[in-house]
């Protein structure tokens, strides 16, 4: 390969659409790798169940911020498996923020209150070049991005 066709493309972030990320403020948080049903139809989000003990085993409403912007959607606890986001409000949540699989959100608790849930989501985008997908680093071969 000569010099020309190793050069990588960069990778283009839209910076209107997408917030800065901050640092973690310490509060419990847990993060969802996204798939297919999280990000098109049916649009679902369950809690991982490992993470499922730092929210409360009840419903109740939750307000999901993003930088600025919040987005309200009712938290289903009481199930002992199975914790998730309404669908209909998670897809409003999804479709805004233009999440896509292999993106990850952390959500991170700021508040539980009586009858409310306060999480604020951040977004690693999953954004690969193309050139990267497929080739597993190791630490012996490391993938380098510079």
């Amino acid at each position: 390969m000569n010099e020309e066709e190793q050069q990588l493309d960069p990778v283009s972030i839209d910076t209107e659409e997408d917030e800065e990320i901050e640092p973690l403020s310490g509060y419990p948080m847990f993060h969802v790798t996204l798939y297919k049903s999280h990000v098109s139809s049916p649009y679902q989000l369950t809690i991982p169940a490992e993470s499922a003990h730092i929210l409360p085993h009840k419903t109740a409403t939750v307000t999901l911020t993003r930088g600025k912007k919040s987005w309200k959607t009712t938290y289903f606890g009481s199930h002992p498996t199975h914790k998730r986001f309404d669908f209909s409000s998670w897809k409003e949540f999804a479709v805004d923020n233009n999440l896509k699989v292999g993106d990850v959100c952390i959500f991170e608790l700021i508040e539980l209150s009586g009858e409310a849930l306060k999480l604020k989501v951040q977004v690693l985008r999953g954004d690969f070049p193309s050139i990267l997908l497929g080739n597993d680093g190791t630490s012996d071969n490391p993938i380098i991005v510079e």
